[in-house]
């Protein structure tokens, strides 16, 4: 997939994750996304998508303290957002909107027409955050987490279908 160059937002530098910055993506996403479920993105599988040439893994922070990360794969002519974090401390500056803005001018430059992506459906803050960057909510899925847990999906759509 396209990887652009890293980008500076004013102080802000996103840039490709390396296989350096997995511990910290892992312990990010057990903190702030897999926090009460079974830990399913340790290293090894953070590892494997930064190696995997149909995904993007970005971070903001330098290699081994990131403070916000995103995780998009693509697939036919959809991106799916599959992972996507910013630190408590670093949260209501802007860094989220960066990140996502980034994502989602890769997935253009990749032809994506669509991003999808899910969210607790208890996680008001994400929900709110994704709505205000033109992503609508369909489906909601009982369980969908950890069969436990219930979902939401998203999406936005970059260009017309078909």
């Amino acid at each position: 997939m396209p990887n652009p160059p890293a980008a500076v937002i004013s102080h802000l530098t996103i840039r490709l994750a390396t296989p350096a910055d997995a511990v910290a993506i892992a312990a990010l996403s057990r903190a702030q996304i897999e926090h009460g479920l079974p830990w399913t993105w340790r290293e090894p599988r953070v590892r494997a998508a930064i190696a995997d040439p149909d995904t993007n893994v970005i971070v903001v922070g330098r290699p081994g303290a990131v403070t916000a990360f995103g995780l998009m794969y693509y697939a036919d002519d959809d991106a799916h957002l599959l992972l996507f974090a910013v630190h408590r401390s670093q949260q209501r500056r802007g860094i989220g909107s960066a990140l996502l803005q980034w994502l989602e001018d890769a997935a253009r430059a990749a032809g994506a027409s669509r991003i999808r992506v899910e969210a607790r459906l208890d996680n008001e803050a994400a929900r709110s955050f994704y709505n205000e960057h033109g992503y609508h909510e369909g489906e909601i899925v009982g369980r969908m987490y950890s069969g436990t847990l219930d979902g939401v999906r998203l999406e936005k759509w970059l260009r017309e279908p078909g």
